[in-house]
Formats: C-alpha cells, sequence, structure tokens
C-alpha cells in the first residue's frame, strides 16, 4: 500500500496557493480556506480527502485492465508528468492537444500507424531506396509524429479516464471527454470550474513541487491498481491448474472405492457417495455470489456508476443485460447530478457480449464505437 499522503506534506509542497481573489471561480468556494494579500489559500484537509477517494478510482480503472491517458501541456508540469506516468507504462500527452484526440480517434491510430510504417521501411530496407531529399522528408515528418503521438503509442482504443493539470488551459480535452462519457480526473486551482470533472483535486496546478507532489501519489495509486492485475492473473492460472490435480486425484479414488465396497456392505456405499454430492453441489453457488464483476469494463460506466448501479441491485453483467435503458437512466439520475448525461443506450448489448464471456467481440465493438454511443 502507498503511504497516505499527509497535510504537512502538501504544505511544505505548496499545493494551498490559489489565484488572485479576482481571478476565482465561485464554485471553488467550498475548497476555499481564506483568502491572505489578495490570494485565495485552498483548504489542504479537502485536498486530501478527494486526492484519496480520487486514488481509489484510479486504482480500480487501473485494475481492470484500461488506460489512463495524462495530459498536462503546460512548461511547469510537461517533464514531471512524462517522467512519473512513463514509470507505470500509461499513454500521455504533454505537447499540443491534437484535436480530436478522442473523437476521432479513429484518424489518430492512423498517424502513429504511419509513424509503425516508417520504423518497417528502415528495418526491411526500402527505406533507403528513397532518393535523399524524400529520406530527409520522411524522417521530419517521423520526429513530428513522435514528437506529438509517440508516448500514446500503445494506446489501442479510447481510455478508461482522463487525468489533467490544470483544466482551464486543456478544455478541449475535458469537451471532448464529456461528449464521450470519459471520467475526468483533475488538478483544480481556484481559478477552474470543479464541476466539469467527476474527481476534481482542488491544488496548485502551477508550482512544480504542488504537481510533483499530486503526481507521485496518483502515479503510486495506478500501480497498485496494475500489480493486483497481475495477482489476479496469477491467481487464475493457479486456479486453472488445480482441477488438473483434483482430476488426477479423482482417477485414484475409484480403485480405492472399489477395494472399500468389497469389503463393506452395499448400504454404507450407497450412503458414502449422497454425503458427497451435497456439498459439491453447494459450494459453486457460494463462489458465484461472492464473486463481484467490475462493470467499468463496459464503455462509459466509471467507477461512480458502477457504484451507484451496485447499490440499486444491477452489480453483475447478466443483470445490466436484463435492465432496461431507461431504467439504468432513472437509477443514475436518482443517485447524482453528474451521472445524469451518461447515456446507457449500449449497456445492456455490452454487459449481454460481457456475460456470455465474449471479450474479443465487446473490444472489437468498443474499439468501433465512440465514447459506447452507437
Amino acid at each position: 500500500m502507498a503511504s497516505k499522503i499527509e497535510v504537512k506534506d502538501l504544505l511544505e509542497a505548496g499545493v494551498h496557493f490559489g489565484h488572485l481573489t479576482r481571478k476565482w471561480n465561485p464554485n471553488m468556494a467550498p475548497y476555499i480556506y481564506m483568502e491572505r494579500n489578495g490570494i485565495h489559500v485552498i483548504n489542504l484537509y479537502k485536498t486530501v480527502a478527494k486526492l484519496d477517494e480520487a486514488n481509489e478510482a484510479l486504482k480500480k480503472i487501473a485494475s481492470s485492465g484500461r488506460k489512463i491517458l495524462f495530459v498536462a501541456t503546460k512548461k511547469q508540469a510537461k517533464d514531471i508528468v512524462a517522467d512519473k506516468v512513463s514509470k507505470v507504462n500509461m499513454p500521455y500527452i504533454t505537447e499540443r492537444w491534437p484535436g480530436g484526440m478522442l473523437t476521432n480517434f479513429v484518424t489518430i491510430r492512423k498517424a502513429v500507424k504511419k509513424m509503425a510504417a516508417i520504423d518497417r521501411m528502415k528495418k526491411d530496407g526500402t527505406f533507403n531506396t528513397l532518393s535523399k531529399k524524400e529520406r530527409l522528408q520522411v524522417d521530419r515528418l517521423r520526429a513530428k509524429l513522435d514528437k506529438n503521438l509517440g508516448s500514446i503509442a500503445d494506446m489501442t482504443r479510447l481510455p478508461g479516464a482522463l487525468f489533467i493539470v490544470d483544466t482551464m488551459r486543456e478544455h478541449i480535452a475535458v469537451k471532448e471527454a464529456q461528449k464521450l462519457n470519459i471520467p475526468i480526473f483533475a488538478m483544480v486551482d481556484t481559478n477552474s470550474d470543479p464541476r466539469d470533472v467527476d474527481y476534481a483535486v482542488p491544488s496548485n496546478d502551477d508550482a512544480g513541487k504542488s504537481i510533483e507532489i499530486i503526481m507521485e501519489s496518483v502515479t503510486q495509486a495506478v500501480a497498485e491498481g496494475l500489480e493486483e492485475r497481475k495477482s489476479e492473473k496469477t491467481g487464475g492460472k493457479d486456479k486453472e491448474e488445480a482441477p488438473k490435480n483434483e482430476e488426477k486425484k479423482a482417477e485414484s479414488t475409484p480403485k480405492k472405492e472399489e477395494k472399500a465396497a468389497e469389503e463393506k456392505p452395499a448400504k454404507k456405499a450407497e450412503a458414502a457417495p449422497k454425503k458427497e454430492e451435497e456439498p459439491v453441489k453447494e459450494k459453486p453457488a457460494k463462489q458465484e455470489e461472492a464473486k463481484p464483476e467490475d462493470l467499468t469494463k463496459i464503455e462509459g460506466i466509471g467507477p461512480k456508476a458502477a457504484e451507484a448501479l451496485a447499490a440499486n441491485g444491477v452489480g453483475t453483467y447478466a443483470e445490466l443485460a436484463a435492465s432496461d435503458a431507461d431504467k439504468v437512466k432513472e437509477i443514475l439520475s436518482e443517485a447524482s447530478s453528474t451521472l445524469a448525461h451518461l447515456d446507457p443506450t449500449s449497456w445492456p448489448k455490452q454487459a449481454k457480449m460481457a456475460a456470455d464471456g465474449k471479450w474479443d467481440e465487446l473490444k472489437e465493438w468498443q474499439d468501433n464505437v465512440k465514447g459506447g454511443v452507437e
């Protein structure tokens, strides 16, 4: 477990410094502690609470296998974000935000494939057959693509969430994510609107030390989620091996039972299998009830939406597949006003594929449909 961040550490990093009082956004009032020398001071106790909430949600998304896209194009955040995020192998944008990065993801993927095609040309020797002028043009194109899109080369589908440093500067990224129902996590300063994001972390988004301490905490949570996913996979392999061992034991037991049947009376031999059969039937049912299903694997469902559905008795893929889209919309609207804008039309269809175990078909569908909206 990552060590819990303390108010003292945030204070030393200058996370509490906001903007000038004349530049404030009134929606940030609940997170402002006081005003001093014409500058707003952020309430760090609320920052810690909101950061823990965001970390928990990010950990859950990372453990589900979805990518989290980090966005920070301002000068003081670029290098910090690139350094921290590359350690957890997540995609990030630190240069100009390419318009349509999310809403026109298919075209962006073509540009990334173009970069891969140039690399193949260099490997198989066809690059050397080009003229000097053509080689220079191709090299310049490759360098330009690598600068803007090199960090998202491994992102083959829309991300499961966005983490943004300064929502005022990255307002286009915020708008695109909202359009596609992608959960938004963000460092929100006193001049920003926290209503635009799902998980707002009130903090100073201009100072390098402040950005570094928040990013350190966030990337630790993501790393924990990835470790959980690894341990689940290894646990799954052990479970697959267990039935094989049981089969071997089952093969050896009939021989022993035959010998016992010759010695013991027929009545005792008949009673023994009945006793053995009863617990075998009960165990799988108990295991099925105990297993919670991760609804965030459905395109368009974030951690908050999944919690709201589970609280209203829709906690499995089968239950969601059997639900009506209008009923789901009603549940979301009652749970929170921030979830009311979500479009659950395709959720039962996706849940049906997940319940039937058609994960490849579901992934292909999600790659072709933008944000889970047909």
